[in-house]
């Protein structure tokens, strides 16, 4: 969760869904094939199934997701499979009620774990996001891989990252890849390694038993070189790195009556220039403190975790 006092967004400047569907075309027609639904938490948004629809009607997203906290899942899951939501990742970083409220300010574990139950009977794919903490919740990899197991979903693991809006970061606290190779293989016996086919962040593993489990550890091991990914806030400003401090702002040529081909042009001139290592950069500082202070981030939204997605 974010700091307590923090700047929220101007309602105004909000893009409705019409102009989320037309960028996403725009970046379609570049060839963009994967699109994800996150926040903050999406189903806090109004009639969220809706933007879906318009997102499922572009046969060019071949791959159409949303990442979810889970507490509203339940209530949203059958429509948003009727939409044409592809798959569901749920945020889940323990199993513990109190660890849980301690994490997350709230008592909603029931319903996040309801949540995750209504997804596995609505889709095929059900993610489960955790990330681990040391000292806070690195002693239960296997209760989470065991839960997901019999939940119909498959794990992922991420190492705790030193982004906007992680003001309690600190080196010692991260629990690196090799750590959690090293619990899994204690408990599970041997874990094999399996080919990354899709480009995805996530490096996955198949334990002894067949479960396969995903950790995704860009704090130890940048894939900065490899990564293909931006962010579109809802407000229309694109964030090409997860770390850069500024985005091109989307929302003013759209706003503006610019045709496609303009907003087309602005997104290549952006991307082909892109040169962004924010994981790297930050890797190789010798005193790696929390990368944006309170104050700035009580002064500029756009560099928080919450605004630009996870």
């Amino acid at each position: 969760m974010p700091e307590e006092e923090y700047v929220w967004l101007p309602r105004a400047d909000i893009l409705d869904f019409e102009e989320i569907a037309r960028l996403t075309g725009v970046f379609a027609s570049l060839g963009v094939t994967k699109a994800r639904i996150t926040g903050g938490e999406p189903l806090l948004r109004r009639n969220l199934p809706r933007l879906v629809a318009l997102l499922a009607n572009d046969d060019r997203l071949t791959d159409l997701a949303l990442t979810t906290n889970g507490v509203l899942l339940a209530d949203h899951a059958a429509s948003l499979r009727r939409a044409g939501l592809h798959r569901v990742t749920v945020s889940l970083d323990t199993l513990d009620r109190a660890r849980f409220q301690r994490l997350t300010r709230t008592d909603e574990l029931p319903r996040v774990l309801d949540g995750i139950r209504a997804a596995s009977d609505h889709f095929p794919i059900v993610k489960l996001d955790s990330v681990v903490i040391r000292g806070v919740n690195d002693d239960e990899l296997v209760a989470l891989v065991e839960f997901a197991r019999g939940a119909g979903a498959e794990v992922r693991f991420i190492e705790y990252m030193d982004v906007g809006g992680a003001t309690h970061w600190s080196a010692d606290r991260v629990f690196p890849r090799a750590a959690m190779l090293d619990a899994l293989h204690a408990h599970f016996g041997p874990v094999m390694p399996l080919p990354n086919v899709d480009g995805a962040p996530a490096d996955r593993f198949r334990l002894s038993d067949g479960t396969i489990v995903g950790i995704i550890s860009s704090t130890t091991q940048p894939f900065c070189r490899t990564c293909d990914r931006s962010r579109l806030t809802a407000d229309g400003l694109w964030f090409l790195c997860l770390y850069a401090r500024e985005g091109v702002d989307l929302r003013a040529l759209v706003r503006s009556g610019a045709p496609d081909d303009a907003v087309r042009a602005a997104i290549l001139t952006a991307w082909s220039a892109r040169a962004d290592r924010g994981a790297e950069l930050r890797l190789n500082e010798r005193e790696r403190a929390p990368f944006v202070p309170v104050s700035r981030l009580r002064r500029d939204p756009h560099l928080e975790m919450h605004t630009r997605g996870g």
